[in-house]
């Protein structure tokens, strides 16, 4: 039959282990979506301004040097009796400072442990945004390569849905059967044109999402590669994803940032003391005169008054590592979560595939049957239109078990913080 043939086609691209075919591979999209994907840009960015910000947090720590320089057109006029200044002249004027930061209250290394802290932090939120990127772009494939099939599945039975139409007619026009069985023949002829463009439809969606993941079109798929190998056990699972999910792994760094803001915070609170040295030179033009000067020593400073501004800083800090310690509570239980589902929804698919492969054996014998005990009048056409529907269905069940228990492998390593481009073979730095 070639509704047989048909499924042993179409499942093909979702088999583990499928042998090669022409056309662009799982790797390519997920080459091209890590290349083009506007998300990932926005994170490698954010992760990029997270190191420059650890320079601007050193260079806190090092001497700094300024140079001022003036030009002026000075005019003094004075009533004293004895006044030497008196007239018209410009003056010139130049100064060096360097400044170099002995004791700041703990502020400068804690501002370098914090800023250290945020670039983890955003490092690993760019890997959770890349796996995530990942997991999206498996699933838009399968999905993809799911709805081909299903089209390809309901084309066929549609065609079937016309050959029985057509035989319902020819056998109410010599009395064999009455009006209802070919109305029932229309009838259910007209409801598989309607699922077939429910099913080009979601193409048409699947399609769209698959161009923002990855930027491309998509062409003629490539069977996926074989999945890989999962954990033995749910706890070893959730270990792992526990020990290495890059979302827990960024509440983290972001709580230790936290600690260091804390500190900061307090360093606001003690003095400041800091080595100075000045040097300048001012020059009249018009007298000849030259006048230099050098000064070096320390400069301390004492907050004394701020409005509340430190005290209130300081409070500030302490509510963002509350925040932050929260934020780990709440990610480690999301992670439990996806770990739970991912893993029993793997577990689920891959009975429903065996399942739902001996249903279609065992309708694909009740389908034949029931056409030939249609011929010697044993069945009536709604008995047949009913076995038909039931093989159409356990064959659409068994495409999409497969793509479902692939998505969920895909899903337990993202849980699991194995989705990572160089984990998938991908190759691109």
């Amino acid at each position: 039959m070639r509704l047989t043939y048909l499924l042993a086609s179409v499942s093909s691209l979702l088999l583990v282990g499928a042998p090669p075919a022409s056309g662009e591979s799982l790797q390519d999209a997920l080459g091209a979506a890590y290349l083009n994907n506007p998300d990932i840009r926005v994170q490698r960015d954010a992760a990029d301004i997270a190191e420059e910000r650890i320079n601007q947090a050193r260079s806190r720590g090092k001497p700094t040097v300024s140079v001022f320089g003036s030009y002026l057109y000075e005019s003094i006029d004075s009533s004293r009796p004895f006044a030497f200044n008196n007239g018209d002249r410009p003056v010139a004027s130049a100064q060096l400072e360097a400044r170099f930061p002995i004791y700041s209250g703990g502020r400068l290394g804690a501002g370098v442990r914090q800023a250290e802290a945020n670039a983890f932090a955003a490092d690993a939120q760019l890997d959770a945004a890349t796996q995530s990127l990942m997991l999206d772009t498996i699933t838009s494939y399968v999905d993809i390569i799911r709805d081909r099939a299903v089209i390809d599945i309901r084309n066929s039975s549609i065609e079937l849905l016309e050959g029985q139409l057509t035989a319902s007619e020819d056998r109410f026009e010599v009395g064999d059967i009455t009006r209802t069985d070919v109305a029932l023949s229309e009838a259910r002829l007209e409801g598989g044109r309607a699922q077939l463009a429910a099913a080009e439809a979601q193409l048409e969606g699947s399609l769209a999402y698959y161009v923002y993941l990855t930027g491309t079109e998509a062409g003629e798929l490539a069977p996926v590669p074989p999945a890989p190998e999962l954990p033995a056990t749910f706890e070893q699972a959730l270990d792992q994803a526990l020990n290495s999910n890059p979302a827990i792994e960024a509440a983290r760094h972001a709580e230790q940032a936290a600690r260091e803001a804390i500190k900061f915070a307090k360093g606001s609170l003690r003095p400041e003391l800091a080595a100075i040295a000045q040097a300048g030179v001012q020059e009249y033009h018009t007298d000849g005169f030259t006048d230099t000067n050098f000064v070096a020593g320390a400069q301390a400073s004492v907050p004394l008054f701020t409005g509340g501004l430190n005290a209130s800083r300081l409070r500030e800090a302490k509510l963002q590592r509350s925040q932050a310690l929260s934020q780990i509570a709440l990610n480690e239980r999301l992670i439990r979560a996806q770990v739970a589902q991912a893993w029993y929804a793997h577990e689920a698919a891959s009975r429903a595939v065996a399942a739902t492969e001996r249903q279609v054996e065992a309708a694909e014998i009740a389908y034949e049957g029931a056409q030939e005990e249609l011929k010697v009048g044993f069945r009536t056409t709604l008995d047949v239109l009913d076995q038909e529907q039931q093989l159409l269905e356990a064959r659409l069940a068994v495409v999409t078990a497969k793509r479902d228990r692939y998505v969920a492998v895909h899903q337990l390593l993202a849980a699991m913080g194995r989705l990572s481009p160089e984990m998938l073979g991908i190759g691109i730095r």
